[in-house]
């Protein structure tokens, strides 16, 4: 009885376990067989391959009236051609980005070349059909709303970044050193545009905006990018590479101001009208940076970490943009100052910020390099001796100011000649806040397509240039930083809290990472130094 029972137990839990393995091995279906792969491939073939393969031919046999591909003929729709160009744009950033780090230059160089790549310049002159079939005039509106969205928060960034750099008993080599950089190619500029204007200037171009225009198109520093190329070789605790941040930190917030002054004289306002749009500029920077700050630290979104921060940035870069463009100003400027005006060091705030920093950068901002692309053909401009020699001209006048400006300033304040060659050719860096402001010099008709495309070539060799030069020189970390001018420990500048956004170096650090030197020159005393110096 016990091993009949043993048995019958044995053989009940065969049959269950036997009928488990089979289910599992038929997916629950013990009647349905596993067809072979070769059988399923057979079927696959004939059942859904040559279907579509029929309705394609169909399609296309139907479809194909002799109208060019993006001349108002859809194969697909809007809809999918829209997805399919924002799908190829931002593969083309990134493949272009990751290229551009192999070569040792910052990844928004590769975004720029691969946005110009997807243009005229290149893929427009090798098949026009193709880029017309990518980007048709239907699509076009869509992907410049995205860019147009990617920008303003860039900029938004941008105010953001210059308003985490604080003066703290800056020693006065900086500060002339600041001034120098900016003023010497601003004054060039202006002096040269009387002998430029010709041939060159836009239908908007008015004597004073194309000169005002022309000063700030060539003492731009690009401040994110300077910041990137700093991180990238390691000299972001190097005096040259703290002195040229400075630099461009100060010289970057007097050129938008420059810019914008620029936009307003290029519409044709009268003395009184310009004189109204001026009042309301600065009652509005007043209110932003003054009442609205505050107002924004009361706001209950800012109170509690969650999305309504982000919803309120966006939001109040919208409104800020819209504002200064109702002013008659740029929509940029708005964006810029509304960054300024972001409560720095609020824990909410700062995290509101990178959180749409980490989506508007990678996602957003590659939408505006095509769009710049789209718009850039390197063949506009003639390939004429005329067209050379203006280039020539302006690239050695951007290179030139820039580093005398800048070099012989810090030489004559006492910065080594070492130090004072590698900040030179920091401060040369122009990059993507460059690109925005020649693109937003042509879109009011202060320049021609000319000399937009000439300046965007020097743009593009002056910050290609940047880190090979670096190198050449033999820069490397520690071997630059010194100090001050006079022995003086004098700091130079500080960061509010960790004000970075994704992909954003911290350029101070943490208190307890940093090194005595550059304590030193932000400064703090270093562990076991006493009031008086003394240890």
């Amino acid at each position: 009885m016990t091993g009949t029972g043993q048995e019958t137990d044995k053989t009940g839990e065969t049959g269950e376990t036997g009928e488990t393995e089979q289910e599992t091995a038929a997916g629950a279906m013990p009647w349905l067989t596993p067809p072979g792969r070769r059988r399923l491939v057979t079927v696959s073939i004939v059942f859904a391959g040559i279907p579509a393969a029929v309705a394609a031919t169909v399609l296309t046999t139907l479809g194909s009236d002799g109208r060019e591909p993006g001349g108002g003929h859809q194969d697909f729709g809007v809809v999918a051609h829209f997805l399919l160009a924002a799908a190829l744009v931002l593969l083309a950033a990134w493949t272009g980005g990751r290229l551009a780090v192999r070569l040792g230059q910052p990844p928004v160089m590769g975004e720029i070349l691969a946005g110009i790549a997807l243009g005229p310049s290149l893929l427009g002159a090798l098949s026009p059909e193709t880029m017309r079939w990518l980007f048709p005039d239907q699509v076009r509106p869509m992907l410049s709303a995205l860019a147009q969205l990617g920008l303003v928060l860039f900029m938004f960034e941008v105010g953001r970044e210059l308003a985490a750099v604080r003066l703290r008993g800056a020693a006065h080599s900086f500060v002339l050193v600041a001034v120098a950089s900016m003023s010497v190619p601003f004054a060039t500029g202006m002096a040269a545009a009387p002998l430029l204007s010709d041939g060159n200037t836009g239908p908007a171009g008015a004597p004073a905006a194309f000169a005002l225009f022309l000063g700030c198109a060539l003492s731009i520093t690009a401040f994110p990018v300077l910041a990137r190329i700093l991180t990238d070789l390691r000299l972001t605790r190097t005096l040259p590479g703290r002195m040229s941040l400075f630099a461009a930190a100060g010289g970057d917030g007097v050129a938008w101001l420059m810019l914008a002054v620029a936009l307003a004289t290029a519409g044709g306002q009268s003395a009184g009208a310009l004189a109204l749009t001026a009042l309301g500029a600065v009652a509005y920077c007043a209110v932003l940076l003054g009442t609205g700050r505050r107002v924004l630290l009361g706001l209950p979104a800012l109170r509690r970490p969650g999305p309504a921060a982000g919803i309120l940035l966006v939001a109040g870069v919208a409104v800020s943009a819209a504002i200064t463009e109702a002013l008659g100003l740029h929509a940029l400027i708005g964006a810029f100052l509304f960054g300024i005006a972001w409560p720095p060091g609020h824990p909410v705030a700062d995290a509101a910020a990178e959180r749409t920093n980490s989506v508007a950068r990678p996602v957003l901002l590659p939408f505006y390099f095509l769009l710049f692309g789209l718009t850039f053909d390197l063949g506009a401009a003639g390939l004429t001796w005329a067209t050379a020699g203006l280039t020539g001209l302006l690239l050695v006048m951007a290179i030139a100011t820039k580093f005398l400006g800048a070099a012989l300033c810090a030489r004559l304040t006492g910065v080594s000649g070492r130090d004072s060659v590698a900040l030179g050719i920091l401060v040369n860096t122009r990059g993507l806040t460059e690109i925005v402001v020649l693109m937003t010099g042509r879109e009011a008709g202060i320049i021609n397509d000319r000399l937009f495309t000439v300046l965007v070539v020097v743009t593009l060799i002056t910050t290609l240039m940047t880190a090979p030069l670096l190198r050449v020189t033999g820069l490397h970390p520690g071997s630059a930083a010194g100090e001050l001018p006079g022995g003086r420990a004098g700091p130079a500048f500080e960061r509010v809290g960790e004000r970075r956004g994704a992909g954003e170096p911290d350029l101070t650090g943490h208190l307890e990472r940093r090194d005595p030197l550059e304590q030193q020159l932000l400064g703090e005393r270093p562990p076991g130094v006493g009031d008086d110096g003394a240890e």
